[in-house]
């Protein structure tokens, strides 16, 4: 299944189709597993403004058809936005898969190509954050090698609180 999916750098084009899935993966799907939950509409509008993440990070698609159904970013350690908390690392956000599309490899193809940015930078590890409670996202990082770093927890409280996650390379 996997070979019908094409990973490649967003383009200006997909930035309304990448926009609506975070939106999408970041409401609709987070509010089937955890109800409580709430999405402010500033939090869309940083979802959908893909074309200032594209000027501050590298974003990926996974294309099927040539249609969008996954996307994943990375911050350069620095980098405006970043949420890296160690010097020197690269930070991953804004994984999203099309829910017609989940289970079929597209989150691995998608994390694949972002660690193996990572590497090919010369990077020694890459840093992200799950939002607690969602367990089986920090599970899918685990499984990868992730491993999870107290540390590294950003309390935005009373509207988020994100658990850090580290993989070394």
């Amino acid at each position: 299944m996997a070979s019908e999916y094409l990973l490649r750098e967003a383009k200006a084009e997909d930035d309304g189709a990448v926009g609506a899935l975070l939106v999408e993966a970041f409401v609709t799907q987070y509010a089937k597993k955890m109800p409580e939950v709430v999405v402010t509409e500033r939090r869309k509008a940083t979802l959908r403004d893909v074309a200032a993440k594209r000027a501050a990070a590298k974003v990926w698609v996974a294309e099927c058809r040539g249609r969008v159904v996954g996307t994943v970013a990375m911050w350069a350690p620095g980098a405006e936005g970043s949420e890296s908390w160690l010097e020197g690392v690269p930070d991953l956000r804004h994984l999203a898969v099309d829910p017609a599309h989940a289970g079929k490899g597209v989150s691995t193809l998608l994390l694949d190509g972002a660690e193996a940015w990572a590497r090919a930078q010369g990077y020694r590890a890459v840093c992200l954050h799950v939002r607690r409670g969602a367990r089986g996202v920090g599970v899918l990082y685990e499984r990868r090698g992730y491993q999870r770093r107290p540390e590294g927890d950003r309390d935005a409280l009373p509207e988020v609180f994100l658990e850090g996650y580290v993989l070394s390379l």
